[in-house]
Protein backbone atom coordinates (compact mmCIF):
# COMPACT_ATOMS: atom_id res chain seq x y z
CA UNK A 1 0.00 0.00 0.00
CA UNK A 2 2.55 2.67 0.89
CA UNK A 3 4.32 1.77 -2.76
CA UNK A 4 1.19 2.30 -4.39
CA UNK A 5 1.23 5.41 -2.71
CA UNK A 6 4.71 6.72 -2.90
CA UNK A 7 4.13 5.61 -6.97
CA UNK A 8 1.14 7.47 -7.56
CA UNK A 9 2.25 10.57 -5.37
CA UNK A 10 5.97 10.23 -7.92
CA UNK A 11 4.10 10.19 -10.83
CA UNK A 12 1.44 13.27 -10.33
CA UNK A 13 4.42 15.60 -9.24
CA UNK A 14 6.41 13.90 -12.65
CA UNK A 15 3.33 14.91 -14.40
CA UNK A 16 3.14 18.38 -14.20
CA UNK A 17 6.59 19.81 -14.47
CA UNK A 18 6.25 22.30 -17.31
CA UNK A 19 8.61 22.57 -19.82
CA UNK A 20 10.55 25.82 -20.43
CA UNK A 21 9.65 28.08 -23.77
CA UNK A 22 12.22 30.49 -25.03
CA UNK A 23 10.31 33.18 -26.79
CA UNK A 24 11.74 35.64 -29.10
CA UNK A 25 12.23 39.16 -27.87
CA UNK A 26 9.68 41.19 -29.67
CA UNK A 27 8.26 44.74 -29.66
CA UNK A 28 5.10 46.37 -30.65
CA UNK A 29 4.99 47.63 -34.17
CA UNK A 30 2.47 50.20 -35.16
CA UNK A 31 3.20 51.72 -38.78
CA UNK A 32 0.80 55.15 -39.20
CA UNK A 33 0.95 56.20 -42.96
CA UNK A 34 3.42 58.86 -44.28
CA UNK A 35 1.95 61.69 -43.73
CA UNK A 36 1.13 64.31 -46.92
CA UNK A 37 -0.29 67.55 -46.48
CA UNK A 38 -2.64 69.75 -48.10
CA UNK A 39 -3.69 73.45 -47.22
CA UNK A 40 -6.99 73.01 -45.60
CA UNK A 41 -9.57 76.04 -47.16
CA UNK A 42 -12.04 76.93 -44.96
CA UNK A 43 -14.41 80.05 -44.94
CA UNK A 44 -12.94 80.70 -41.67
CA UNK A 45 -10.14 83.62 -40.78
CA UNK A 46 -7.58 80.89 -41.18
CA UNK A 47 -5.87 78.61 -43.08
CA UNK A 48 -3.00 75.74 -42.34
CA UNK A 49 -1.62 72.53 -43.83
CA UNK A 50 -3.56 69.57 -42.39
CA UNK A 51 -2.81 65.36 -42.89
CA UNK A 52 -4.92 64.05 -45.94
CA UNK A 53 -5.31 61.25 -43.72
CA UNK A 54 -7.72 63.00 -41.30
CA UNK A 55 -11.07 63.73 -41.46
CA UNK A 56 -11.99 67.76 -40.37
CA UNK A 57 -15.46 68.48 -39.12
CA UNK A 58 -16.23 72.16 -38.67
CA UNK A 59 -19.01 74.36 -36.80
CA UNK A 60 -20.24 77.48 -37.67
CA UNK A 61 -18.15 79.69 -35.43
CA UNK A 62 -15.00 78.44 -37.50
CA UNK A 63 -14.20 75.91 -34.22
CA UNK A 64 -12.87 72.62 -35.94
CA UNK A 65 -11.93 69.20 -34.99
CA UNK A 66 -9.68 67.04 -37.00
CA UNK A 67 -10.05 63.40 -36.09
CA UNK A 68 -7.56 60.43 -36.63
CA UNK A 69 -9.82 56.86 -37.01
CA UNK A 70 -7.11 55.07 -37.29
CA UNK A 71 -5.85 56.10 -33.92
CA UNK A 72 -9.32 57.17 -31.93
CA UNK A 73 -8.05 60.52 -31.61
CA UNK A 74 -9.20 64.10 -32.11
CA UNK A 75 -7.49 67.55 -32.55
CA UNK A 76 -10.32 70.21 -31.42
CA UNK A 77 -8.96 73.60 -32.40
CA UNK A 78 -10.98 76.51 -30.69
CA UNK A 79 -10.99 80.41 -32.53
CA UNK A 80 -11.54 83.02 -30.79
CA UNK A 81 -11.64 86.58 -31.86
CA UNK A 82 -9.07 89.29 -30.05
CA UNK A 83 -10.99 92.69 -29.32
CA UNK A 84 -8.60 94.72 -26.96
CA UNK A 85 -5.17 94.01 -24.78
CA UNK A 86 -7.63 92.96 -21.49
CA UNK A 87 -9.80 90.24 -23.85
CA UNK A 88 -5.77 88.85 -24.98
CA UNK A 89 -4.37 88.57 -21.69
CA UNK A 90 -7.84 86.71 -20.92
CA UNK A 91 -7.89 83.86 -23.65
CA UNK A 92 -3.67 83.46 -22.70
CA UNK A 93 -4.58 83.01 -18.72
CA UNK A 94 -6.95 80.43 -20.11
CA UNK A 95 -5.37 78.41 -22.64
CA UNK A 96 -2.40 78.01 -20.11
CA UNK A 97 -5.01 76.93 -17.67
CA UNK A 98 -6.33 73.88 -19.61
CA UNK A 99 -2.86 73.09 -20.66
CA UNK A 100 -1.79 72.84 -16.82
CA UNK A 101 -5.02 71.76 -15.52
CA UNK A 102 -3.65 67.94 -16.38
CA UNK A 103 -0.50 68.93 -13.81
CA UNK A 104 -2.35 66.02 -11.35
CA UNK A 105 -2.08 63.32 -13.79
CA UNK A 106 1.05 64.66 -15.87
CA UNK A 107 4.67 63.50 -15.33
CA UNK A 108 5.95 66.58 -17.05
CA UNK A 109 4.56 69.43 -18.72
CA UNK A 110 7.37 70.75 -20.77
CA UNK A 111 6.43 74.17 -23.14
CA UNK A 112 8.15 75.45 -26.49
CA UNK A 113 7.46 78.43 -27.52
CA UNK A 114 6.76 79.33 -30.95
CA UNK A 115 7.35 82.42 -32.95
CA UNK A 116 6.89 82.88 -36.72
CA UNK A 117 7.16 86.49 -37.77
CA UNK A 118 6.65 86.07 -41.62
CA UNK A 119 2.58 85.03 -40.90
CA UNK A 120 2.29 86.77 -37.87
CA UNK A 121 1.93 83.61 -35.35
CA UNK A 122 3.19 83.37 -31.74
CA UNK A 123 1.92 80.71 -29.00
CA UNK A 124 3.31 77.76 -27.24
CA UNK A 125 3.41 74.18 -27.43
CA UNK A 126 2.76 72.01 -24.23
CA UNK A 127 3.79 68.34 -24.02
CA UNK A 128 1.83 66.73 -21.96
CA UNK A 129 3.84 63.61 -20.94
CA UNK A 130 1.73 60.85 -18.54
CA UNK A 131 -1.46 59.52 -17.84
CA UNK A 132 -3.23 63.01 -18.54
CA UNK A 133 -6.54 63.42 -20.74
CA UNK A 134 -5.07 65.44 -22.82
CA UNK A 135 -1.72 64.57 -24.50
CA UNK A 136 -0.64 67.71 -25.97
CA UNK A 137 -2.23 71.32 -26.65
CA UNK A 138 -1.40 74.26 -27.77
CA UNK A 139 -2.55 78.18 -28.37
CA UNK A 140 -1.65 80.22 -31.38
CA UNK A 141 -2.14 84.12 -32.15
CA UNK A 142 -1.42 87.30 -34.17
CA UNK A 143 -1.58 89.57 -30.98
CA UNK A 144 -3.92 91.54 -32.90
CA UNK A 145 -7.00 90.10 -34.08
CA UNK A 146 -6.91 85.95 -33.76
CA UNK A 147 -6.06 83.26 -31.28
CA UNK A 148 -6.74 79.67 -32.06
CA UNK A 149 -6.12 77.07 -29.33
CA UNK A 150 -5.63 73.32 -30.17
CA UNK A 151 -5.77 69.80 -28.05
CA UNK A 152 -5.27 66.33 -28.23
CA UNK A 153 -7.36 63.67 -26.52
CA UNK A 154 -7.62 59.76 -26.92
CA UNK A 155 -10.71 58.28 -27.30
CA UNK A 156 -9.64 55.94 -24.57
CA UNK A 157 -8.65 55.19 -20.95
CA UNK A 158 -4.79 57.47 -20.98
CA UNK A 159 -2.09 55.04 -20.99
CA UNK A 160 1.50 57.15 -22.04
CA UNK A 161 3.14 54.09 -22.66
CA UNK A 162 0.92 52.47 -25.13
CA UNK A 163 -0.73 55.44 -26.89
CA UNK A 164 3.15 56.93 -26.68
CA UNK A 165 4.01 56.12 -30.93
CA UNK A 166 0.50 58.01 -31.76
CA UNK A 167 0.74 60.53 -29.75
CA UNK A 168 4.35 61.55 -31.49
CA UNK A 169 2.86 61.03 -34.71
CA UNK A 170 0.26 63.61 -33.97
CA UNK A 171 2.49 65.94 -32.33
CA UNK A 172 4.19 66.27 -35.67
CA UNK A 173 0.60 67.17 -36.93
CA UNK A 174 0.15 69.58 -34.43
CA UNK A 175 3.69 71.24 -35.45
CA UNK A 176 3.00 71.33 -38.73
CA UNK A 177 -0.62 73.20 -38.26
CA UNK A 178 1.71 75.21 -35.81
CA UNK A 179 4.68 76.37 -38.73
CA UNK A 180 1.82 76.61 -41.82
CA UNK A 181 -1.13 78.59 -40.23
CA UNK A 182 -2.07 81.51 -41.67
CA UNK A 183 -4.48 84.27 -41.22
CA UNK A 184 -6.54 85.55 -43.31
CA UNK A 185 -6.68 89.54 -43.78
CA UNK A 186 -10.35 90.92 -43.36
Amino acid sequence: MRYLFFLIVSVLLVSCRNDVTVKPSAKLRLDYPQPTYSRLQTNCPYSFLKNDNTEKKTDSNCNMRIDYPMMDATIFLTYQQVTDSANLNDLLYDAQKLAYGHNIKAQSIPEQPFVNPDNDAYGMFYFINGDAASQSQFYLTDSLTHFVTGSLYFDAKPNFDSIFPAVQYIRNDMRTLMETMEWKKP
